[in-house]
């Protein structure tokens, strides 16, 4: 069941949509166990190399200095995947077991399972196929999966990266990279993604329409209110039909 907004101004909007734009992780799959799936391929790496190493790690840990260490070099370093090598750096000297080389190698271990391993939710595809040739699909993330290594090349006529341009949603100077990418006005697109402050905010700080995917159902406690909210995928085909 979604939830609509309504009011003449957005009824009208939708019938001049053009675009779509999704965000990635968390909207078309779950971020969290590919992360926690590929973290745990570099423990059972880490203990053939450096079992004392790994005898003081776990994912719970490795993703906490993680974040840490994306705190520590906001502003300084976009880039995701040097970013991943910076935390394995740091994660291996707090346990006291620092090497360059081990871990450049764990790096290389998690980025292959990490864009390997990606599963779709099962609304992706339907939603994509039923959308595809109707609309410019685009991507617009926070993230780095390139669509082609999840199952997805030729879906998407642009895939623009915050990592790419130094900016990162909700900066709504992003969203104006994309409808220029895109070659849309505020009016012709509309923008689906799971998280309240990035998406939906950002959307709305351009005049994009937005859609909150709220797929667990959980509730609004933001002063942030979507013009739509949706618990699958799907339910986008009757948003805009």
């Amino acid at each position: 069941m979604f939830k609509i907004k309504f009011c003449d101004f957005m009824k009208n909007n939708l019938s001049k949509i053009k675009v779509i734009s999704f965000d990635a992780d968390g909207t078309l799959w779950d971020f969290l166990k590919v992360m926690t799936h590929s973290l745990n391929h570099v423990l059972l790496e880490l203990e053939k190399l450096d079992p004392i190493a790994k005898s003081k790690l776990s994912v719970e840990k490795m993703i906490s200095i993680r974040n840490n260490v994306v705190e520590d070099l906001t502003g300084k370093v976009t880039n995701l995947e040097k970013i991943r090598y910076e935390a394995f750096r740091e994660t291996l000297k707090i346990v006291g077991r620092p090497s360059y080389k081990l871990a450049k190698h764990l790096n290389e271990v998690y980025l292959k399972h990490r864009f390997e391993d990606i599963e779709l939710f099962d609304d992706v595809l339907p939603t994509l196929n039923a959308l595809k040739g109707k609309y410019s699909l685009i991507i617009l993330s926070n993230g780095n999966s390139y669509p082609k290594k999840c199952g997805l090349d030729n879906i998407f006529t642009q895939v623009i990266f915050s990592q790419d341009y130094g900016i990162s949603k909700p900066d709504p100077r992003i969203f104006e990279i994309a409808m220029e990418k895109a070659g849309c006005y505020n009016e012709q697109i509309i923008h689906i993604g799971d998280n309240l402050v990035t998406d939906v905010m950002g959307a709305q700080r351009v005049g994009i329409t937005s859609v909150w995917l709220n797929r667990e159902n959980y509730p609004n406690q933001t002063p942030i209110v979507p013009d739509y909210e949706v618990d699958n995928l799907t339910q986008l085909l009757e948003i805009l039909s």
